[in-house]
């Protein structure tokens, strides 16, 4: 079962991208994340309720919850870089570096849930490593320099901190449901997301949202939504050494959406590129 809610994860993390992008090309990458958080928190929490699950909050140990907090302020962390470097950069390039979090996830799997590294998945590392510096090599104007000065730092932080919410997640979780977990986590995201709003000034902004960003917006909370609930699930039962290349694969979604969407191309290198991120992902399933 696992197995297919990591490729459900993959699918809502691609779509993810797409719609966040439509929402920020005027919105502030803040505050579009913390509104987009309240769609999320609502939708985990309606899971919650459907599964029947929220009685299990009386029994978390401290441990857990601790783990939990932490997964939520990782993720938190590594959201506002994300949506910050979409706003900034081409999501061709932004989303590779986003991706690249899973060599840094599987070395620390290693070194912290104990799981094996085979000979199969350094391969893999490789492949999406050489993929990932090929797709972001992309030659810039002088002006497209200045205007996007700051992308690539902010997506390099992204996958820092998605790959400690992976870990964080996985411990988090061991003990209670998934859906719980992902809906617990989810309030701990979204104080995070606020309180950035609040201590940069920008509340005011939020009623200023048009509405047609305000619709993908939230489109794209209900998109995470779908995506945190199936790559939890198939945390809880699978390996995640195995589970975050699988969901790393939302790349390909992402760069054919971007092409009909924003008509981002790739160049020859990029798409060897996106090959080999592809094959190194594949191979760290043998």
């Amino acid at each position: 079962m696992w197995l297919g809610f990591a490729i459900g994860s993959a699918f809502f993390a691609g779509i993810t991208s797409i719609l966040a992008k439509c929402g920020i090309k005027k919105t502030d990458s803040d505050v579009a994340t913390a509104v987009r958080t309240i769609v999320v928190l609502i939708f985990a929490w309606l899971m919650v309720a459907i599964t029947g699950t929220g009685g299990g909050i009386a029994y978390i140990e401290t441990k857990t919850l601790l783990f939990l907090i932490l997964s939520g302020i990782a993720t938190g962390a590594s959201w506002l870089c994300y949506f910050r470097a979409l706003q900034l950069g081409d999501v061709n390039k932004v989303v590779p570096i986003d991706k690249s979090s899973t060599v840094l996830t599987i070395l620390l799997a290693f070194l912290i849930l104990r799981e094996d590294i085979t000979l199969w998945k350094l391969l893999g590392m490789l492949g999406i490593g050489i993929g990932t510096f090929l797709m972001i090599q992309k030659k810039e104007t002088d002006r497209e320099k200045d205007t996007k000065k700051g992308w690539f730092l902010y997506a390099a932080l992204s996958a820092v901190f998605a790959s400690l919410t992976a870990i964080l997640g996985k411990i988090g979780i061991s003990g209670i449901d998934s859906n719980l977990g992902t809906a617990i986590r989810t309030i701990v995201v979204l104080l995070m997301a606020w309180l950035v709003v609040y201590i940069k000034g920008k509340q005011r902004e939020v009623a200023a949202i048009e509405k047609k960003e305000l619709v993908f917006i939230i489109l794209s909370g209900f998109a995470t939504g779908g995506s945190w609930l199936c790559y939890y699930r198939a945390l809880q039962t699978g390996p995640a050494s195995i589970i975050v290349p699988i969901d790393k694969l939302s790349i390909l979604v992402s760069i054919a959406f971007s092409y009909v969407v924003f008509h981002e191309k790739l160049t020859k290198k990029a798409f060897v590129g996106l090959v080999l991120i592809v094959a190194g992902t594949l191979i760290m399933l043998l």
